[in-house]
C-alpha cells in the first residue's frame, strides 16, 4: 500500500510531521484529519517505511500554496485566461488544471498549479484552495472565484477577472511611464548634488584656506554640509536607511496605513487622482460582477475589496449597510462624496432604474481612466520643469556660494 508523507498542525499549533498507509490521496488526507491534525502538506512518499526520512525530504508536493516563488501577475493571468477558456468549453475542471500544469513553462508556476489541482480533487472549493495562497491570488481575484463558484458561473468570472487584470496592468503601467522621466531627473539630480559635496567643494575650500578670509554666509553653509556628507556620509546613509525601513514596519501596520491613507488623500491635486482611480478600480470591479450574475450584495462586498485605500473601504462600507437595509444604490453611495461625486451618483441612480447598471458601471469606469490618464500626463508635464527648477537652483546656489568668494581673493591678494 502507498504511504504518503505529511505535515500538520496539531491542535495547540505544534508542526509535526510523519508517514500513513492509504490506497489513495484522498484517504491518507481523511485518516490525517482523523487523527486530530490540521494537514499543511501532504504527498507520496518517495519510498517505503525503511525510506521514510527520504521520502519526508522529497515529496511529490514540494511547495506548499503560500511559499514558493512568487507567481508574476502575467503568468496569473495567463492562468485565469487559459481556466476560463478551457471550462468555457466544457473541458472538466479537474482535468483544465490538469492541462494548465502540463503547459506551465515556470516551475514555481507549476509547482502551484500543480497543488492547486491536487486540493480540488480532495474536495475543497478552488477559491479556499486560492485562499491559500494569498501571495499569488489576491483578496478580491479569491472573492471573484468564490462569487462565481456560488453562482455557476465561473468560467464567466474567470473570464472578467482577466480582462480586469489586463486593464489594471495597462493604467499601471501609464502611470509607471508617466513618472519614469522626472525619477531619472531625480536621480541625476542626487547624483551631481553628491558629486559636487564631495569632490568639487573640497578643493574650492583649499584655495579659500590658504588666503585665510572669512568666507560669506553661504559659502560657510555649503563647506558645512559638503564636511558632513565627507565625514559623516556613511552614518548619514545608515541613519536614513533605518528611517526608511522604520517607516516603511509602520506605514504596514493598520494604525500607520490609515494615518498615511488620510493623509496622502488630503494632498492636493494627489488626493483626488487617487480616489479617482480608487473610483474606477470599483466600478469597473462592480460592473463586471453585474455583468457576470453576482448579486448585488455579494458584487459590493468583493469590489469593496478592490479599492486599496482602508479609509475609502470603510466609507464604502458603510454604503454597502445602507443598501442591505434597503436602500437604492445611488442614494447610498451619494453619503461618501470624497469617492462618488454627485455626477457619478447621477448616472448611478438613473442606469439603476432603467435596469442598465452593470453597462453604466463600465461606461463610467472607461471615462475615469480616460480622464485620470489625461490628468495624469497634465500633472507630469508640469513636474518636469519643476524638477529641473530645482535642479537648477540647487547647483546654482552651490556654484553662486563658490564663486563669490573668488571676486574678494583680489583684495587679498593685494
Amino acid at each position: 500500500m502507498p504511504q504518503f508523507a505529511y505535515k500538520a498542525l496539531q491542535s495547540d499549533g505544534v508542526a509535526v510531521e510523519g508517514l500513513i498507509e492509504a490506497p489513495n490521496r484522498q484517504e491518507a488526507l481523511r485518516l490525517v484529519e482523523g487523527r486530530a491534525l490540521r494537514p499543511i502538506r501532504l504527498g507520496e512518499a518517495a519510498g517505503t517505511a525503511g525510506g521514510g526520512a527520504k521520502g519526508a525530504a522529497g515529496l511529490g508536493l514540494r511547495l506548499s500554496l503560500g511559499s514558493g516563488n512568487k507567481i508574476s501577475a502575467r503568468t496569473l493571468e495567463n492562468f485565469t485566461r487559459l481556466l476560463s477558456s478551457l471550462l468555457a468549453a466544457g473541458v472538466p475542471f479537474s482535468r483544465a488544471l490538469v492541462i494548465i500544469h502540463r503547459e506551465a513553462a515556470e516551475p514555481a508556476a507549476k509547482a502551484k498549479w500543480k497543488e492547486l489541482h491536487d486540493l480540488v480533487i480532495d474536495g475543497m472549493p478552488l477559491s479556499d484552495a486560492m485562499a491559500r495562497s494569498p501571495e499569488t491570488f489576491p483578496r478580491v481575484y479569491v472573492a471573484m472565484v468564490e462569487a462565481g463558484e456560488a453562482g455557476g458561473f465561473l468560467d464567466v468570472v474567470l473570464a472578467q477577472i482577466a480582462d480586469f487584470q489586463s486593464r489594471e496592468k495597462e493604467l499601471k503601467g501609464k502611470v509607471a511611464t508617466a513618472l519614469m522621466y522626472p525619477a531619472i531627473l531625480l536621480l541625476l539630480a542626487l547624483g551631481v548634488l553628491i558629486f559636487l559635496l564631495v569632490f568639487f567643494i573640497p578643493r574650492f575650500q583649499l584655495v579659500f584656506q590658504g588666503f585665510n578670509a572669512e568666507l560669506p554666509l553661504i559659502t560657510q553653509v555649503i563647506v558645512g554640509v559638503s564636511d558632513a556628507v565627507r565625514g559623516y556620509g556613511l552614518f548619514l546613509a545608515a541613519g536614513l536607511a533605518v528611517g526608511v525601513l522604520s517607516a516603511r514596519h509602520w506605514f504596514r501596520s493598520p494604525r500607520g496605513r490609515r494615518a498615511w491613507e488620510g493623509w496622502i488623500l488630503r494632498v492636493p491635486t494627489l488626493g483626488p487622482l487617487l480616489a479617482q482611480f480608487a473610483m474606477a478600480r470599483f466600478c469597473r470591479m462592480l460592473g463586471t460582477l453585474l455583468g457576470a450574475g453576482v448579486p448585488l450584495i455579494n458584487a459590493l462586498n468583493v469590489a469593496r475589496r478592490s479599492i486599496g485605500n482602508q479609509i475609502l473601504v470603510d466609507a464604502v462600507s458603510d454604503s454597502i449597510d445602507r443598501v442591505k437595509e434597503g436602500k437604492a444604490l445611488g442614494k447610498s453611495l451619494a453619503q461618501n462624496r470624497a469617492l462618488f461625486p454627485g455626477a457619478i451618483v447621477e448616472m448611478i441612480s438613473v442606469a439603476e432604474e432603467s435596469g442598465k447598471l452593470d453597462a453604466e458601471l463600465l461606461r463610467i469606469a472607461n471615462t475615469t481612466e480616460g480622464d485620470l490618464d489625461r490628468q495624469l500626463k497634465a500633472v507630469v508635464a508640469l513636474a518636469e520643469p519643476v524638477m529641473l527648477f530645482v535642479i537648477a537652483a540647487l547647483i546654482g546656489t552651490i556654484f553662486i556660494g563658490m564663486v563669490i568668494p573668488i571676486f574678494s581673493l583680489q583684495d587679498h591678494i593685494k
